[in-house]
């Protein structure tokens, strides 16, 4: 399956690791291309780096993009995004103190990006991994919500090839509160531990 992941940081760093293990070509697309193109050539597998520019033919778009970042590019990909999975990964947290959301009350940014591109099919999912986990971590659960049962299928499938443990937790209703979820789980780690090397699981 081809996945375009949109950024070059560090939660780009580690789902690719996970997309590249499960055997499944990644490209990364980047405002400087050339970090996308570093990133690309330091995981190998079936890779490339790119400028941000088209989804190309991407069949799952992962927008490893803060909150404001997703939604500049789902605005300006909104047509192209058509009939693509587009997965939202974001935790728009006010990283002033982990105290609070800084999306409208009554709507997350995975149903904010999903309005902007209405033709696509999104889904909340990674939000409550941290970067160093997925990079270094055995098999962590990953929660995914979304109203599209096929992209969902999608997504559940890549994250079992890289060994994740997808969760599939309703529609994209649910994605404010896995947001949330992560927003206490965020400020808990910064108070109390500060390495961010923690992770959320069901007890098994």
């Amino acid at each position: 399956m081809e996945i375009l992941i949109v950024g070059s940081g560090n939660m780009a760093r580690g789902i690719g690791t996970r997309l590249i293990a499960g055997r499944h070509g990644v490209r990364f697309a980047d405002r400087q291309p050339e970090k996308a193109v570093a990133l690309a050539g330091e995981l190998g597998g079936d890779t490339a780096g790119e400028a941000l520019d088209d989804p190309g033919g991407a069949e799952i778009v992962i927008l490893a993009t803060p909150y404001q970042g997703s939604l500049q590019v789902a605005e300006r990909w909104a047509d192209r995004l058509a009939g693509t999975t587009v997965v939202d990964i974001c935790n728009p947290v006010d990283f002033a103190g982990f105290d609070s959301l800084v999306t409208p009350p009554d709507r997350s940014a995975a149903e904010q990006i999903a309005a902007t591109a209405p033709d696509a099919a999104v889904v909340k999912a990674f939000n409550t991994t941290f970067a160093s986990r997925l990079a270094a971590y055995g098999a962590l659960d990953v929660f995914i919500a979304g109203d599209d049962e096929n992209a969902c299928a999608k997504v559940a499938l890549v994250c079992e090839d890289g060994g994740l443990r997808p969760i599939l937790v309703g529609g994209l209703k649910h994605a404010g509160s896995l947001e949330g979820m992560q927003l206490l789980h965020m400020k808990v780690q910064d108070q109390i531990q500060g390495n961010w090397s923690t992770h959320l699981a069901i007890e098994r």
